[in-house]
């Protein structure tokens, strides 16, 4: 009988996680029809508790970032040892373990090796400097063992493609599937005032700041009141959002910070809200552009490569410099007034095979591979 290993540690939570309950289904109904063993490698089995799968728990890995990296080098390898012949190891978060196996591929979500730090980032969320700084060198590890890398985006791929020598043919991209308006949220009308929302983690990368420098600027400077902007920023949750609501939570009211919110909670301000504000200074894909672009609605997003590719095929977007708070301001004040001649269509972006538009395309590559990049 094949084997399929599928190894998964680290994701717990969000989209990764999401990612990872999508392919166990899938391998889950492939198993149906195919004899494979499946094994997976998480957390723990209850998260993604799928039939005909094998599951290995393992919380040591997530407590310390040494304990990780223990268990991708040295422990995985034991396992694919007494696991016996592996035909495909598929390792969904990032990191190449060390391990035995016919095939390997690996999960490339992290992206902020792209990412310019600064000092700021330093005083708020030193995590997110050490990552940009340590991503190219965890990626690094074993990741030419692999048959293939996996991302979602074509200039990830040409990114990764750059920075690690690797061949474009040997990295797959695999975009989301297209969102769709949610049907079970009900149709709720416009606010009043014209309403802008940026649903995000409360984390420094994601740039919260110059939303709120930019009304700040629309108040002060051009004396516009007219208007309302929507954060999913609480003001308790950390450094920086303790910061972000002491300087703008209280002084200027257009600012709604209305903390974390629930899907269906967020698919209600997609349908009220008339235009989303997308400044994230990094992203794997940034999922909010991608479902507010099914209600065909405007968007001010980042002038970044990932913002370009996943507002592809949309009507109704203007980039700004997301270091540019006057900017960002000016391009709202023109929404506010009624002027959407800022607002251009995207071009879908061309992306050369390999690609994948589900888990099932996505294993006949992998599992049919032959590599050359070892």
């Amino acid at each position: 009988m094949k084997t399929i290993v599928i190894s998964a540690v680290n994701l717990i939570e969000a989209g990764t996680l999401a990612i990872l309950k999508d392919c166990l289904k899938f391998l889950s109904q492939f198993n149906v029809q195919h004899e494979y063993r499946i094994v997976a490698i998480v957390y723990k089995k209850e998260l993604v508790d799928f039939p005909n799968i094998e599951y290995i728990e393992t919380q040591w890995p997530k407590k310390r970032w040494i304990n990780r990296l223990w268990y991708e080098y040295v422990s995985m390898k034991k396992i694919s040892k007494d696991l016996g012949h592996i035909d495909l190891w598929f390792s969904l978060h990032d990191t190449t373990p060390t391990v035995i196996a016919e095939k390997r591929a690996v999960y490339c979500h992290n992206s902020f090796s792209f990412y310019k730090w600064s000092i700021r980032d330093l005083f708020f969320a030193p995590k997110i400097a050490l990552f940009a700084i340590f991503t190219k060198y965890i990626y690094k590890t074993n990741i030419r063992k692999n048959d293939f890398l996996v991302v979602q985006q074509e200039w990830f791929r040409k990114g990764m493609s750059t920075m690690f020598n690797i061949p474009s043919s040997k990295i797959i991209v695999a975009p989301p599937a297209k969102a769709k308006v949610d049907e079970n949220t009900a149709t709720l009308p416009l606010t009043a005032s014209y309403s802008f929302l940026f649903a995000g983690s409360p984390n420094s990368h994601k740039n919260f700041e110059i939303i709120c420098q930019a009304v700040e600027i629309l108040t002060t400077k051009f004396d516009m009141h007219n208007f309302d902007v929507y954060i999913t920023v609480k003001g308790n949750e950390n450094k920086y959002a303790k910061w972000l609501y002491k300087r703008w939570g209280t002084q200027f009211k257009n600012i709604h910070f209305i903390g974390f919110i629930s899907k269906q909670e967020l698919y209600g301000y997609y349908e009220k809200c008339h235009c989303l504000i997308f400044p994230s200074k990094v992203e794997t894909w940034g999922l909010p552009i991608s479902e507010f672009a099914a209600y065909h609605k405007p968007m001010l997003l980042a002038d970044l490569p990932y913002t370009k590719e996943t507002a592809g095929d949309s009507a109704q977007v203007a980039f700004f410099n997301p270091n540019d708070a006057n900017q960002l301001a000016n391009d709202m004040k023109q929404l506010i007034e009624g002027n959407t001649k800022i607002l251009t269509p995207v071009p879908k972006t061309n992306i050369a095979a390999p690609i994948s538009h589900s888990w099932d395309a996505l294993f006949q590559i992998l599992l049919a591979s032959n590599s050359s990049t070892k």
